[in-house]
């Protein structure tokens, strides 16, 4: 059996696999592949993917922070990265993962952050056709992080602690390879599939005609000159002594 062959333990497949009971519609959503057509992306052309200097430099600041704190955990007292996870349960004390298949349709569903990352597999089992449910598959992120419940350094991690939460965006895998090609319906049941729903637009920031609230006019004093009944500006006192100095 080939190392991901044993990706998900025998224990969990059979519990997972043994119940026909599907999630309750009520406690997650399923999205519709984005449709093609006119609400599909417009085209950007190529200098839109070309990083400026500025770019480059966040980039590089991004990478020199995480490396830093790769490299100084192993340092960190086990205190400090307990109180440290504690603020993050306290902060965030639920997880919306986002589960897409390789046609594009999604599932969605909040966890509580303390979860472990075998609450996500049996919930996407439990979500599955009845033929498809033995199939074994791999949750990832890319481009190339496996969240493997044979993995220790990943069974044992709260959803939190595997830098999940709030929330997340999960691939699905599947080890059969003719179940991967993106022409591939999602192996969702019926009755999952019965409840989706459209993706909901993304706004387009790139909108010039974009309407932006209005701005509240300022009620202070200082705002503007201030006038007289007649409608004449008053000069500042200030101002009257200065001209009168000449």
């Amino acid at each position: 059996m080939s190392a991901e062959n044993s990706s998900i333990p025998a224990q969990e497949s059979s519990a997972t696999s043994s119940s026909s009971q599907t999630p309750d519609p009520a406690s997650y959503k399923v999205y519709k592949p984005p449709r093609t057509g006119h609400n599909s992306p417009r085209e950007l052309p190529d200098d839109y993917f070309t990083p400026s200097a500025a770019d480059l430099k966040a980039a590089q600041a991004a990478l020199s922070a995480r490396t830093q704190a790769l490299t100084n955990a192993p340092f960190q007292a086990r205190a400090v990265r307990e109180t440290d996870e504690k603020a993050k349960r306290e902060r965030w004390p639920e997880t919306t993962i986002r589960i897409r298949f390789t046609d594009r349709m999604q599932l969605e569903k909040t966890f509580p952050s303390a979860d472990k990352i075998r609450s996500v597999y049996a919930f996407v089992r439990n979500s599955l056709r009845e033929d498809a449910k033995p199939s074994k598959f791999i949750l990832y992120q890319p481009p190339k992080r496996d969240l493997k419940v044979s993995d220790p350094a990943v069974r044992d991690l709260s959803l939190a602690e595997l830098q999940l939460a709030p929330s997340s965006v999960l691939l699905v895998r599947f080890l059969d390879e003719s179940m991967n090609h993106p022409d591939y319906p999602a192996p969702l049941a019926e009755s999952v599939i019965e409840h989706a729903e459209d993706l909901p637009t993304p706004p387009d920031f790139d909108n010039p005609n974009q309407q932006q609230p209005a701005s509240k006019p300022s009620t202070s004093s200082s705002s503007k000159p201030s006038t007289t009944a007649t409608g004449e500006k008053k000069i500042p006192k200030w101002l009257k002594l200065a001209g009168g100095k000449k």
